[in-house]
């Protein structure tokens, strides 16, 4: 091979791995994933005693949710689940919330479990569980924002795996 040809053959490589490399950080960039549908949920970081109570919790945790069917998390984890489009997102293993220092702080009761209340900025609310060993963190789509009914798909598998801390 000349050397001529050895710089047409490296000149021609690098565009074509230039695109290649552009595609994918294109991708990323635009949080795309080559799963079939995933949604991206940042895992949380428990203690390993809260971790082990959250993988209890994603073991009883309902196959649909509102008639929603579960999804996949991506990553996928024992700490996080996923149901509907627009997703029905749960989280196990939250930090405490620092609204919950607030004493106007909202709360709700479902089938015995106790939520406070957040509102995002696009008016979708997130509840986290109260008085529990491991905080849950349910966020639901702005068109379940009135109804905390959604929150009874949660209270048996809470109540059953993740103890009262009072």
């Amino acid at each position: 091979m000349t050397s001529t040809s050895r710089r047409l053959l490296s000149r021609s490589s690098v565009p074509g791995l230039s695109a290649l490399s552009c595609a994918a950080l294109l991708l990323a960039a635009a949080g795309c994933s080559f799963t079939d549908g995933a949604v991206a949920i940042p895992v949380p970081t428990p203690a390993p005693e809260g971790a082990e109570l959250c993988r209890a919790l994603h073991r009883e945790l309902p196959e649909s949710v509102e008639g929603q069917k579960r999804r996949t998390a991506d990553p996928e984890s024992d700490l996080t689940a996923v149901w509907g489009d627009p997703a029905i997102v749960l989280r196990c293993g939250v930090p405490r919330p620092e609204k919950m220092n607030d004493p106007a702080a909202q709360a709700v009761e479902a089938d015995g479990v106790n939520w406070m209340l957040e509102r995002q900025k696009d008016g979708s609310p997130r509840f986290t569980t109260t008085y529990r060993e491991v905080y849950v963190e349910v966020t639901l789509p702005a068109k379940y924002a009135h109804d905390v009914t959604t929150l009874a798909a949660f209270a048996e598998p809470v109540r059953k795996t993740v103890p009262d801390s009072v």
